[in-house]
């Protein structure tokens, strides 16, 4: 079976990120990670944006390896192996990276702006967030749409897993499930139909 080298890889660095921050605990680490520079803030109001005005662009990607407790990071894992792995073995290592940048910056990016859900309302500037969540729903929403658009790649998710990972996404809109990216989730989610939409209809078309 081929290797999914970089499905590996954000793994590794998730859990390298995980025991140097002390799974979220140390501010000084993640203050090098978040989308906005902690430093001087009081963890939900960040200073602005001039740690990547002045070229630290990482911060736009690197939210995505920050995790908050061991569950937030054995699940975040477990999707990510399981889903970004069936991406890079059947299609390419080339269209997990593009799924992962251009989902990750996107969610992040979302879940700094705003968040927010029925219980506890809308919060704006998030500068405390991440986790690759975002990414997760996005590499699943790009299998559902290619999978369906494209059935010889032999690839479709089974309705148990559609039906777990959506009812977890709403049931966490709720607020029932205490603070959790919903942004992130719900922008990687479009990412994944988007991509995963064009790359069917291109593919469908040939």
């Amino acid at each position: 079976m081929k290797m999914a080298k970089v499905t590996t890889a954000l793994i590794a660095a998730s859990i390298v990120v995980a025991i140097v921050s002390g799974l979220g605990s140390d501010l000084e680490v993640l203050s090098w990670l978040t989308v906005a520079d902690l430093h001087g803030t009081d963890r939900s109001i960040p200073g602005g944006l001039s740690a990547i005005e002045n070229g630290q662009i990482w911060r736009l990607l690197t939210p995505i390896f920050i995790h908050f407790g061991i569950l937030h990071i054995l699940f975040n894992m477990m999707w990510l192996l399981d889903l970004g792995g069936l991406i890079e073995r059947r299609w390419s290592t080339r269209t997990l990276v593009l799924l992962v940048l251009i989902s990750g910056v996107v969610a992040n990016v979302a879940q700094f702006v705003i968040n927010g859900d029925l219980r506890n309302g809308v919060r704006t500037a998030n500068a405390l967030s991440g986790g690759m969540s975002g990414v997760v729903y996005a590499l699943l929403g790009y299998l559902w749409i290619r999978g369906r658009l494209e059935p010889a790649a032999g690839i479709r998710l089974s309705r148990q897993t559609l039906v777990m990972m959506i009812g977890w996404l709403l049931l966490c809109c709720t607020g029932l499930m205490g603070h959790v990216g919903n942004m992130a989730h719900a922008a990687g989610l479009l990412v994944g139909f988007t991509m995963g939409w064009v790359a069917g209809k291109r593919t469908h078309t040939v």
